[in-house]
């Protein structure tokens, strides 16, 4: 019985579809969700190359190529809607929702399938499951941008200027939505690709999310413009990419820029240790543990400058497996004269339970500052319900920890007070936004302490440096990156990339880092009031669309 009624399903399905659905539009749909996925870190390697004015190198992220690549889906779902001169017949939203699943399917999987190296090289999960796996989690987010794809195309109202909009108000509720739900996974959102394009201006003003909402804007205004001469609809096409220009050049008569919305709070030396300590040996006590603990003590001990930072985890063990001589020579390197240090190690232990760390020891303190990671990876660092039997299969170390507490305080040294992260924490900024509800207390330098090493030589590097320099547009606010491969930096307040160690190599970064007082209106609001002001104008947006269709599909005299 159920059996017949999925083939009729299928069949209803296919035949919603037979009409419009085309291979050519299917596989425009997958090579956009590409396209999409290289705009947030352009992949391909060799000579620096130009496309219409923009410099391609490898790991940048390409504004152009993210618009291009949207407005290909907002015209493949603009094709969704009944010929001219048929308005009364219902738009294809089962089509829509298809284009958008392929899209995003191929978007997500291009964005973030370095999971793979994770899941199969070090987790020891087999080929076949990792590359399953990753399709699966691409396949299953996807879901959410097929929905409100399906769902743009059943309440769009026919006038197209009106139209950019409501696209521009569901994609943002997909972005929202992707993250936060299943403890967020927003890797690779629209509005990263503009951290060096003419939007970066807004960002601090409305964050990446707010440049989600104006990228689709754009998106499907150019869409609109380009199907304009094919309607013969000059007075819409011109409406339409008069939009697009007006919201590209709007940036330029409003930009303050991060140098006027924040003021210097000093400078500061940082020496930035990265171990390169392969994966595969990281935890293993007659290899990575030995290693990571000579290289990383000799730097400590030899580092010069105000501030040391060690990556996460750069200590392997917990501090009661140490020597104790290791341990108690630390703590006394640092128990005196000018120089204070950040260095990631595992602390817990097995009645209490393991954290993810960093501890900061500096002269004249009674006790070791720190910071416990907060935000955990799933299956990396936590187990979610009922996939106990999937993280059975990986052979993944310290895979349960214990959250830190959502606000901590930062670690104040020579005037500057620093706030940490470790890993993917940066890619919340709404998360680091309670931070500055207090000015007087807002941290004037963020530090980032992560260990990419489980991706292999991937993008991910590339894409967690633009993540990072997203926040600094946010926030105005300097941002130093120390990681046990790559790729370490020191990013100023700017979003300009100051120095960075070549990735795969073991070596030493000395620079200084300017912190910076002052809080940007993204800031001031998403830490009064979070996303929700987003949430709000997006769901508002829809909830005029539903309710200006409905009135359209009453009969006339009703």
């Amino acid at each position: 019985m159920r059996l017949s009624r999925l083939a009729t399903s299928g069949a209803r399905l296919r035949a919603a579809l037979s009409a419009d659905f085309s291979w050519f539009s299917a596989l425009l749909a997958l090579l956009a969700g590409a396209a999409h996925a290289a705009s947030f870190a352009w992949p391909l390697a060799g000579p620096v190359f130009s496309v219409l004015w923009i410099e391609l190198r490898h790991g940048e992220p390409v504004w152009c190529l993210q618009w291009l690549a949207l407005a290909l889906l907002a015209g493949l779902l603009e094709n969704c809607r009944p010929p001219r001169g048929l308005k009364s017949s219902p738009a294809n939203w089962r089509l829509a929702a298809l284009w958008g699943w392929l899209f995003a399917t191929a978007w997500l999987a291009g964005t973030f399938g370095w999971t793979f190296v994770a899941l199969h090289t070090y987790g020891g999960l087999p080929a076949v499951l990792a590359v399953l796996a990753v399709l699966a989690l691409s396949g299953l987010l996807a879901l959410i941008y097929a929905v409100v794809c399906a769902s743009y195309m059943a309440l769009a109202p026919v006038n197209r200027a009106r139209a950019a909009i409501i696209f521009a108000a569901f994609w943002l509720l997909a972005e929202l939505a992707r993250g936060r739900w299943l403890t967020g996974f927003g890797w690779g959102a629209a509005g990263y690709a503009h951290v060096d394009g003419p939007l970066a201006a807004w960002a601090p003003w409305l964050g990446v999310y707010g440049l989600c909402f104006a990228a689709a804007w754009l998106a499907m205004a150019l869409a609109q413009a380009v199907q304009a001469g094919r309607d013969r609809a000059l007075r819409r096409g011109v409406l339409a990419l008069g939009t697009v220009i007006g919201l590209l050049a709007l940036p330029l008569l409003v930009q303050h820029g991060a140098a006027e919305l924040s003021t210097s709070s000093g400078h500061l030396g940082v020496t930035l240790l990265q171990g390169n300590i392969p994966q595969d040996e990281k935890f293993e006590t007659g290899s990575g543990v030995p290693l990571a603990l000579q290289w990383y003590g000799e730097q400590l001990q030899s580092a010069r400058t105000a501030l040391v930072i060690a990556p996460e985890t750069a200590i392997p063990v917990l501090p009661q497996q140490l020597p104790e001589a290791y341990w108690e020579g630390l703590q006394q390197r640092f128990a005196s004269g000018q120089q204070a240090a950040l260095i990631g190690v595992p602390l817990g232990n097995y009645k209490e339970g393991y954290t993810n760390s960093v501890l900061g020891f500096q002269p004249g303190q009674t006790q070791a500052w720190r910071y416990d990671k907060q935000h955990l990876v799933p299956f990396g660092e936590f187990i979610p319900p009922f996939f106990k039997w999937f993280t059975e299969m990986m052979n993944i170390p310290l895979g349960d920890f214990n959250r830190g507490a959502p606000l901590q305080p930062p670690f104040v040294w020579q005037g500057q007070r620093i706030a940490a992260n470790i890993c993917y924490e940066d890619l919340f900024g709404e998360e680091l936004a309670p931070q500055f509800a207090d000015a007087a207390q807002a941290p004037t330098v963020f530090v980032n302490i992560s260990n990419l090493a489980w991706f292999g030589n991937s993008l991910a590097m590339d894409q967690h440096l633009q993540i990072a320099r997203m926040r600094s547009l946010e926030f105005a606010r300097p941002f130093v990156l120390a990681t046990n491969t790559g790729v370490s930096a020191i990013v100023d307040h700017r979003a300009r990339v100051v120095s960075a160690l070549p990735r795969d190599t073991r070596a030493v970064l000395v620079g200084e880092v300017e912190g910076r007082n002052g809080v940007t209106p993204y800031a001031r609001w998403v830490a009064r009031f979070g996303l929700w002001p987003f949430w709000l104008l997006a769901l508002g947006l829809v909830g005029l669309a539903a309710r200006r269709a409905s009135k359209n599909a009453r009969p006339s005299g009703a």
